[in-house]
C-alpha cells in the first residue's frame, strides 16, 4: 500500500451534509478494495472509521481520518487513495479546513434523498476559495425518494454550470440496480458483490442517455481546441481521449463530474474509485506555495527532492502520546531522519512513522512525496507547522483561524482537576485547534470558545476520557464596570489609636466623572504640605486598588478623574498605609453620594445572511437591543449586517443564529466600546456577578 509513486496517489476528502453518508461510503471503499474484511456501520458503531466514545454515542464523525486503501484501475495500474473523511456537522469545520489543505480532489457527498443541503453550500464555497479540484458523488440512489435528477438541478441552480453527469441510474430507490455509463453508452448492471457487467441500455434510458451523452460530449470537448475542431468536422474523439481532457478540466476547476450509487448495496463504488485515479490529480499536479523567507515559491511533490513535511493534524494517543499526521511536500521521508521545525527552530527526529488508517497504526520505513502518514512524540511540532532541512528553510503559510463562535466558562470539580487543567487544556487545543481557552482576569473565568455547543460538549467529555480532568461548564459572566455618576467633593479620614503607633490620615478629594473610555486620571493639587510629598503617591494608590476592588455594585470603577486637593496627616501616627486606606474610603464615599452608572460592553458584530433572513436577523438584532449600522452585500449576493449589540445578548447567539437561518448564517464579533447598562437591568447583572 505504501509502494505507490507519486504520481499514482490520490488524495481524496469527502466531504457533506451531516447524515449523507460520507463514512459509511468510506467504510464501503475500504472493503470493496479488499483493505478490511467487512464494511464498518455508523449505526451499529463498527466504523473503522468513527471509533472515539463521543463519535459512536452520537452516531456522527466529529473528527477527520484518513484512510488509504489500493486500486487496480482500468489501466491496469494500482494506485494508492488516502480518503480523508471529514464530519458534516457545522461545529467541526476545524477538521474540515485541516483535511482541505493537503487535499488535491475534494469529493461532495449529496444525498439523492435529502438533495443539496446546507452544509453542502457552505462547503462548497469553502472549497471553491481554496481552488480544489471538485467531483460530486449522489449516495443513496437506493432509498426511498431518491432523484438524481433532482439534485443535478439543485447543484447547477445554487452553484452554476460546469456539472457534468457521467452517469445515471437505472432503476432508483429500491429498484435501483446498475448504472448508464454516459460516456461509453453502456448500461452496467450490478451484482449483490458490488461487481458489475456491462449490456446494452434499457429503451426505458436510451433516449435521455444519447442526449446527455451529446451535450456532455460537446461540454468536454469544448475545452480543447484541437478536440474541438475535430468534433465539429465529424470525428467524435474515443472515450480515453474524453477522460484525458476532462482531466485536465478537473484540474483546472472547469469541470465537475457527477457520480452516483449507495455506499450500502455496492452500485457504484467501484466506478467512483476508477473515476478518482482517472479524473483525480495527482500530487505532481498541484504544487504546494511556501514561504522561503519573504519569498513566496512552490514546492513540486518530488520524491527525489529535499524532504519537507506539513503536519496538518495532532491526535492525543493514548499509547504512544502525541501523534503528528503530516503530508510529504517534497522528498522522501524516512524514519530517524532529522527534520528542522521553521517555526520553533528545533530539530526534530522522526522516530518512528505510521501509515493510519482510522485508529490503526502500521508502521512504514519511508514516506514518498505526495503521501500522508504519521511521527510519534515530535514534542516542540503543532499543527500547521512545516520540517524540512536546516539549510533550506520552507514553511506553509498559516490558515486563517476560525473565529469563536460560542463560549462557556469551565470550572475544575476537584483540587486534584485543577492542578491537571492547565496542561490538559494545552493538549486538547493541539488535538483541536478550533478551540480557544482564555482566562479573564475581570470576571475570574476560565473560559473555552469554539463552534457551538455540540463542539464544546464533545471537548468536555474528551477532556474526562483522554486526560482524567473533570469540570463543571457554568454561564459567562459579563464584564461589567461602574462609573461614578456626578461630581462629588469627600473627605477621606483614618483616626485609629491602639497604643503605640496610631493610624491617621485625612484626603479632601473631588472626585468627577470622565469621558467613557477615558480611564483613571489622579491629581495632585495639594499645596502648603498638607500632605507630605512622600505620601501622595499612597492617595493614589489607594484610589487604583479600590477603583479594581469594585464599587457599589462589585464591579471595576473606571473614567474617574480624583483630584486630592487638601489633608492631614500625624507626624507620628501618618503612614503610606494610612493614606492609602483613607483614599479608598473616600472614594467609596463619593460613589455613594453621587451615585454610579453600570456600564456594559458592546460588540461590533458582522452578521452574514442569505438575502431571505435579512428581515428576521436585523428583528432580532433590535430585540438584543442592538442598533443596526448598515448593511452591504459579499461576492455571493449575502447580507452582511453590522450592529452594535450589548456583549451579554451575545452569549447564545450562534446557536440562535443558526437556528434562525437554518445553518446558513455566520458572523463574527469583537468588543468595540461600554456603554450605559438600562436601569433596570442593573440588579440582575449584580446577581449574576455575585454568583
Amino acid at each position: 500500500m505504501n509502494d505507490a509513486p507519486t504520481e499514482r496517489i490520490r488524495n481524496v476528502v469527502l466531504l457533506g451534509h451531516s447524515g449523507v453518508g460520507k463514512t459509511t461510503l468510506a467504510d464501503a471503499l475500504l472493503a470493496r478494495a479488499g483493505a478490511v474484511a467487512r464494511a464498518g456501520s455508523v449505526d451499529q458503531g463498527t466504523s473503522l472509521l468513527d471509533t472515539e466514545p463521543e463519535s459512536v454515542k452520537r452516531k456522527i464523525s466529529l473528527a477527520g481520518t484518513v484512510a488509504p486503501l489500493s486500486w487496480t484501475a482500468p489501466d491496469g495500474l494500482t494506485y494508492k487513495i488516502n480518503l480523508l473523511d471529514t464530519p458534516g456537522y457545522a461545529d467541526f469545520v476545524g477538521e474540515v479546513d485541516a483535511a482541505l489543505s493537503v487535499a488535491d480532489l475534494a469529493v461532495m457527498v449529496v444525498s439523492a434523498v435529502e438533495g443539496v443541503e446546507v452544509q453542502t453550500e457552505l462547503l462548497w464555497r469553502r472549497v471553491a476559495a481554496r481552488g480544489i479540484p471538485r467531483m460530486v458523488f449522489v449516495n443513496k440512489e437506493d432509498k426511498d425518494r431518491a432523484d438524481f435528477h433532482r439534485v443535478l438541478d439543485q447543484l447547477t441552480a445554487m452553484f452554476g454550470s460546469g456539472f457534468a453527469a457521467l452517469e445515471l441510474p437505472l432503476g432508483e430507490a429500491s429498484s435501483l440496480h446498475g448504472i448508464a455509463d454516459v460516456l461509453t453508452e453502456e448500461a452496467l448492471e450490478y451484482e449483490p458483490g458490488g461487481t458489475h457487467h456491462a449490456e446494452a441500455l434499457p429503451a426505458d434510458v436510451a433516449d435521455e442517455e444519447h442526449q446527455l451523452h451529446d451535450a456532455i460530449v460537446e461540454e468536454i470537448v469544448s475545452g480543447d481546441d484541437d478536440q474541438l475542431e475535430r468534433y465539429l468536422s465529424g470525428d467524435v474523439p474515443s472515450v480515453v481521449e474524453l477522460e484525458r481532457t476532462l482531466r485536465h478540466e478537473v484540474l483546472d476547476g472547469l469541470e465537475f463530474p457527477v457520480l452516483l450509487g449507495s455506499a450500502t448495496t455496492g452500485v457504484g463504488l467501484d466506478r467512483f474509485a476508477d473515476f478518482i485515479c482517472d479524473l483525480g490529480p495527482s500530487p505532481l499536479d498541484r504544487p504546494v506555495a511556501v514561504e522561503a523567507g519573504d519569498t513566496v515559491i512552490e514546492v513540486a511533490a518530488d520524491a527525489a527532492g529535499p524532504p519537507a513535511i506539513h503536519v496538518f493534524k495532532t491526535i492525543a494517543d493514548p499509547f504512544v502520546g502525541q501523534l503528528s499526521v503530516f503530508k510529504v511536500l517534497s522528498g522522501t521521508v524516512r524514519a530517524d531522519d532529522h527534520l528542522v521545525n521553521h517555526r520553533s527552530g528545533g530539530d526534530e527526529r522522526l522516530h518512528g512513522l505510521f501509515a493510519l488508517r482510522g485508529k490503526e497504526q502500521t508502521p512504514v520505513t519511508q514516506v514518498v512525496a505526495g503521501d500522508l502518514a504519521a511521527v510519534a512524540k515530535l514534542a516542540g511540532t503543532r499543527t500547521g507547522d512545516t520540517l524540512a532541512p536546516k539549510t533550506q528553510p520552507v514553511r506553509v503559510p498559516a490558515a486563517e483561524p476560525l473565529v469563536p463562535q460560542y463560549g462557556i466558562a469551565i470550572v475544575p470539580r476537584t483540587q486534584a482537576d485543577d492542578d491537571k487543567l492547565g496542561n490538559a487544556l494545552t493538549r486538547l487545543q493541539a488535538e483541536d485547534s478550533a478551540l480557544h481557552v482564555d482566562r479573564v482576569e475581570e470576571t475570574h473565568q476560565t473560559v473555552l470558545r469554539g463552534q457551538g455547543d455540540t463542539h464544546l460538549a464533545v471537548a468536555l467529555e474528551r477532556l474526562s476520557r483522554k486526560f482524567g480532568v473533570n469540570v463543571d461548564a457554568e454561564p459567562l459572566r459579563v464584564a461589567y464596570r461602574e462609573t461614578i455618576a456626578g461630581s462629588v467633593t469627600v473627605e477621606g479620614k483614618v483616626k485609629k489609636q491602639s497604643g503605640g503607633h496610631g493610624q491617621y490620615a485625612v484626603a479632601n478629594l473631588r472626585v468627577a466623572p470622565r469621558g467613557r473610555g477615558e480611564g483613571f486620571h489622579f491629581v495632585d493639587a495639594v499645596v502648603g504640605g498638607a500632605i507630605p510629598r512622600n505620601l501622595i503617591p499612597a492617595v493614589q494608590k489607594g484610589l487604583e486598588e479600590a477603583m479594581v476592588s469594585g464599587g457599589v455594585h462589585g464591579f471595576p470603577v473606571v473614567d474617574v478623574q480624583v483630584e486630592c486637593y487638601d489633608g492631614k496627616y500625624h507626624p507620628v501616627d501618618s503612614s503610606e498605609m494610612a493614606f492609602k486606606t483613607a483614599a479608598s474610603l473616600g472614594l467609596k464615599d463619593a460613589l455613594a453620594s453621587a451615585g454610579v452608572l453600570v456600564l456594559e460592553p458592546v460588540s461590533l458584530v458582522r452578521v452574514t445572511v442569505p438575502p431571505a433572513h435579512q428581515g428576521d436577523v436585523m428583528g432580532d438584532i433590535t430585540t438584543r437591543r442592538g442598533r443596526v449600522m448598515g448593511t452591504d452585500v459579499d461576492d455571493h449576493g449575502h447580507q452582511t449586517i453590522t450592529a452594535h449589540v450589548p456583549t451579554a445578548e451575545l452569549t447564545r447567539y450562534a446557536i440562535d443564529l443558526r437556528s434562525m437561518t437554518a445553518g446558513r448564517g455566520t458572523f463574527e464579533s469583537q468588543h468595540d466600546h461600554y456603554d450605559v447598562l438600562p436601569a433596570h437591568l442593573v440588579d440582575a447583572a449584580a446577581a449574576s456577578a455575585k454568583r
